[in-house]
């Protein structure tokens, strides 16, 4: 599985790259803190919801410690989507939090 830290997410948001970020977190926990322009689909409903993604995109998947998060990658990539797990998730995240 692909991996990225989150200070590499946090170092090319600073850049101004454009990243597709997916927080598979339960909304209640994203209302208490998200990285901004980030996507909530709860790991519960991806398998629902992944009509909204682009297989030609690469998705950058962010939960609270990198669990979910992991698998929420894995499934996607199962899918054949370009999917990557930001390790640690939200608990090593330093950035900017709306």
């Amino acid at each position: 599985m692909k991996q990225i830290s989150a200070k590499e997410v946090e170092k090319l948001l600073n850049q101004g790259k454009k990243l597709n970020l997916i927080d598979v977190r339960e909304a209640d926990e994203v209302a208490q803190g998200k990285i901004p322009g980030v996507m909530n689909i709860p790991l519960g409903l991806l398998d629902v919801r992944m009509f909204e993604l682009d297989k030609s995109k690469e998705y950058i998947m962010v939960c609270r410690s990198g669990a979910r998060s992991g698998l929420a990658t894995q499934f996607l990539q199962d899918q054949g989507f370009n999917a990557v797990n930001m390790r640690g998730g939200m608990i090593h995240w330093e950035g900017k939090v709306i």
